[in-house]
């Protein structure tokens, strides 16, 4: 576990005043089949039954909102939290997974190595880690100003939530992506915008 240090990277985005505290849960997608539709791809049989897991973690917390990337895996995951509380999934494009390239990369593991070593280096048709973070916390900032002093659910994808925890604490890294289980969960509180602690569940 990386022990939780506060940075001042997200100092610009930090108003004054009192701020309610947010909680953010970072839901990464539980194991899905792979294939070349990102969009439609559906948890694997094995996903199916760890997302009941997930819904066992949240049955006692009290969740307002449940949000997710608009890939299927991702809402799949999640789905069964938003039942518990009697409420749809809210789709969110900015938290859908990272573009790696226009078309499938031989060598994955190499080709994602690449784009964390060099932040502004991208595939052909991708995205680099400068972009896709830059999309994924504006989708956070903006969730923080519409909840702020809620505690929230997001299904998301593991290198878009690295990203997005990456850009507060740069100890949350390429390394630390590939320690990530399927599905993983991250608390991340928020006093406004600044962020206090991440804790995985």
């Amino acid at each position: 576990m990386i022990p939780f240090v506060s940075s001042q990277r997200n100092a610009s985005y930090i108003k004054g005043g009192d701020h309610l505290q947010t909680n953010v849960y970072l839901v990464r997608h539980a194991h899905s089949t792979y294939t070349a539709d990102e969009l439609g791809r559906p948890l694997s049989e094995k996903g199916i039954v760890a997302s009941e897991n997930v819904r066992r973690l949240f049955a006692n917390k009290k969740i307002d909102a449940v949000l997710s990337s608009p890939y299927k895996r991702a809402i799949q995951t999640v789905e069964c939290v938003a039942a518990g509380i009697g409420k749809e999934v809210i789709i969110k494009e900015g938290f859908k997974e990272r573009r790696l390239s226009v078309k499938p990369m031989e060598d994955f593991q190499a080709a994602i190595a690449k784009v964390w070593e060099d932040p502004t280096f991208f595939w052909e048709g991708g995205e680099s880690n400068v972009a896709a973070q830059k999309r994924g916390v504006q989708a956070l900032l903006n969730v923080l100003e519409e909840y702020e002093g809620k505690s929230i659910v997001i299904g998301t994808h593991g290198n878009i939530m690295v990203l997005l925890m990456n850009f507060f604490n740069r100890n949350y890294d390429f390394l630390f992506w590939k320690s990530l289980g399927m599905p993983d969960i991250y608390e991340l509180v928020f006093q406004g915008k600044n962020l206090i602690n991440v804790e995985r569940i």
